[in-house]
């Protein structure tokens, strides 16, 4: 069952922690991540818990919410550590989808040290790998996770947009993606001993998450740089990078944030689906909110709801061209209609959630126009291999 709920405040006992929903009326809320975040807020140690727009049910654990308390506790950041949204501008001359999109590269073969020794994005990798971990690095994932080529569309705050240095019809690449199986094997090694409770040695465990974090924001860069060689462009530094699942001390007490971005006067993309807008935000969140802002639309239909109701109203053609034109780079059938616009929320409603709390403030809009998933193998191996030999050739 779900419901309607609008922004509050909530203190269901004397003994749990208060919980506030940044959602409006017109915001749609599922009542079952209501219920995650009071169980989170009857945590021993709990202080306080954010909820924000995006707000969906997670694995043990709402996604979408910023919660404070006095106790570490690792399920409430998840196995994602890390996992984040990077912008990087781009520059190509001509931004045709149907030929870019055979160009992407196989993002789910990892970079090998010697296999792959003269490609260039290793250039990116300086220094020590944290936690020395290679498995996965410069791959995508699975998921909701993405690399896409998009064009600023709309202006909404030219201020902040020209100090990011964006307008109207600049390219970028928006990358989200985290730690792969880095934060997988943290969380099973504290879960397998402590099961869902807190932390024994909070800055044990505080060392191998900054590890993982770390490792996400490298990631990204690496998947960035590779996916700008592939379509003949140089990389660039990214001018937003904010992880959204991850642990901070902050003003004395543990914020454990899931599917929710630094909000304090950070900028930060929050993403829409492959066949919307997503909307960079300069976020300015106070501690109601825990300092925090949605990390995107928030899924509205399970992965299994999405696949069932997907394949009875689309046909995979249909979902790898977009409503706004662009092209959908995915040779996994299943993700396709998992990951179908129609089981996310509205972007523009999230969004209009932060501006009626006075979380964020819109600066531009992006558009996709390529999203790539996972490879099609029909295509786009052939073409990072040919891409391969090209760059040997010329090193």
């Amino acid at each position: 069952m779900s419901q309607h709920h609008p922004a509050r405040n909530s203190t269901p006992s004397p003994t749990a922690a208060s919980v506030t929903v940044f959602a409006s009326a017109a915001s749609w809320i599922e009542s079952g991540a209501l219920a995650q975040c009071q169980q989170v807020a009857a945590l021993d140690g709990m202080v306080h818990v954010a909820a924000m727009p995006d707000l969906h049910p997670g694995k043990g654990a709402p996604i979408g919410a910023a919660m404070a308390s006095t106790v570490l506790y690792p399920f409430l950041v998840g196995s994602d550590i890390g996992c984040g949204i990077a912008v990087f501008p781009i520059k190509l001359k001509r931004a045709v989808p149907e030929r870019l999109a055979s160009r992407f590269p196989d993002l789910d073969r990892a970079l090998d040290p010697e296999r792959d020794a003269d490609d260039p994005a290793w250039e990116l990798v300086q220094g020590d790998v944290p936690a020395g971990h290679l498995d996965g690095l410069g791959t995508v994932g699975r998921g909701n996770h993405f690399v896409e080529l998009a064009r600023v569309g709309a202006v909404l705050d030219p201020g902040h947009a020209s100090r990011l240095g964006l307008d109207a019809g600049d390219l970028v690449l928006v990358v989200h993606s985290g730690s792969r199986g880095l934060g997988e094997q943290i969380l099973r090694t504290h879960t397998e001993a402590h099961g869902a409770g807190a932390a024994p040695d909070p800055a044990a465990y505080l060392a191998r998450h900054d590890d993982a974090v770390r490792w996400g924001s490298l990631n990204r860069r690496v998947l960035a740089a590779r996916v700008a060689y592939a379509l003949g462009a140089e990389p660039t530094e990214p001018i937003v990078d904010q992880c959204h699942n991850l642990v901070e001390v902050r003003d004395g007490v543990y914020l454990h944030r899931k599917g929710a971005a630094p909000g304090d006067g950070r900028d930060v993309l929050v993403a829409g689906t492959r066949g919307t807008a997503s909307y960079l935000v300069a976020a300015h969140a106070g501690p109601e909110a825990n300092h925090s802002v949605a990390h995107g639309a928030g899924r509205k239909m399970s992965r299994a709801d999405a696949l069932r109701r997907g394949r009875a109203k689309h046909t995979v053609e249909e979902l790898r061209r977009t409503p706004v034109g662009s092209l959908v780079v995915c040779g996994d059938r299943q993700l396709l209609f998992e990951e179908a616009p129609t089981a996310y929320k509205r972007i523009e409603q999230v969004i209009a959630d932060l501006v009626e709390h006075q979380l964020a403030t819109p600066v531009v809009s992006t558009i996709p126009l390529v999203t790539y998933k996972t490879p099609d193998l029909g295509s786009t191996a052939r073409s990072d291999r040919r891409g391969h030999r090209g760059r040997r050739g010329g090193s």
